[in-house]
């Protein structure tokens, strides 16, 4: 039974990666490449400025594979991957939930269980340190940042399953509606003082020290010696279409692992019965 969801599972989770590929294909991609396009005009301004100053400046790197490469095989490569990779964790966490969380039809379950994977693996997380495009982010703290976000989704993930034990915990004494109801609130409670504790990325000890005490690594406007504006900054519609897309495409990811994979557990689980011949007319039990 297992080996047979997580088969449905993987289905799903290829499904939904192709369909949240095309989607950022056509969405995200143009806000991913406007990033690249600001990152390298800032170069060619620090480079100038650099050599204006007399300061040495070194040849810029080149990229293993082409922007068309990224762009089309790269990005839709990747996402079949990650959507088969959370199908299958879908598919899994759905067969030990089964029968532990009370008496929910299968479908239902199913959705249940795409939900919280988008709400704990993504939502959450986002909500704390969003998406970025290229150029937004400093280099140096890239291992500052993973860290960060690989804590957020690990605490998202343990309240998510602590109060769903809780819910279960209370709903003899308060019923079900109202069980859920505490539940969601202490798990929102809970995943705001984290990240209410866990530092803004601006505050990164590389990121105050050369940019001063920010909220975000956004590149602010660049500025020659006379304090004139040589370059702007990154440009905010680009940040927010690019962070609008990427919920949408992992909502597109979820949801669609949700609704492919709820009618094969349920049709899984709950096989149609045989049809009953009674004289000449077919009767189904």
């Amino acid at each position: 039974m297992a080996k047979q969801l997580v088969l449905r599972g993987l289905l799903a989770g290829a499904i939904a990666g192709l369909l949240a590929f095309v989607f950022a294909r056509i969405f995200a991609e143009p806000q991913i490449q406007a990033g690249i396009d600001y990152e390298s005009g800032r170069d060619a301004a620090q480079t100038a400025l650099d050599k204006a100053a007399g300061m040495p400046t070194g040849p810029a790197g080149t990229d293993i594979f082409s922007r068309t490469i990224q762009a089309t095989l790269g990005i839709g490569v990747g996402m079949i991957l990650f959507g088969i990779a959370m199908g299958a964790l879908v598919a899994v966490t759905y067969a030990v939930c089964l029968g532990r969380v009370g008496n929910l039809r299968p479908r239902t379950l199913a959705l249940l269980v795409a939900a919280g994977g988008f709400v704990s693996l993504y939502l959450v997380p986002f909500v704390k340190y969003p998406a970025n495009p290229p150029s937004i982010g400093h280099p140096d703290t890239i291992t500052e940042r993973g860290g960060l976000y690989l804590l957020m989704v690990l605490c998202s993930v343990v309240f998510l399953v602590l109060a769903v034990w809780l819910g279960q915990r209370l709903q003899a004494r308060w019923g079900n509606w109202n069980a859920s109801l505490l539940a969601g609130a202490a798990f929102m409670v809970a995943t705001g003082i984290v990240m209410a504790m866990l530092p803004s990325l601006g505050h990164l000890a590389t990121n105050a020290q050369q940019f001063g005490d920010r909220a975000t690594e956004t590149p602010l406007p660049l500025i020659n010696a006379s304090g004139a504006i040589v370059y702007p900054g990154f440009p905010a519609d680009v940040l927010f279409d690019f962070r609008l897309y990427s919920v949408a495409a992992q909502l597109i990811l979820w949801g669609t692992i949700g609704l492919v994979f709820a009618p094969q557990a349920e049709r899984l689980l709950r096989p149609s019965r045989p049809a009953v011949v009674v004289g000449q007319n077919p009767v189904r039990g």
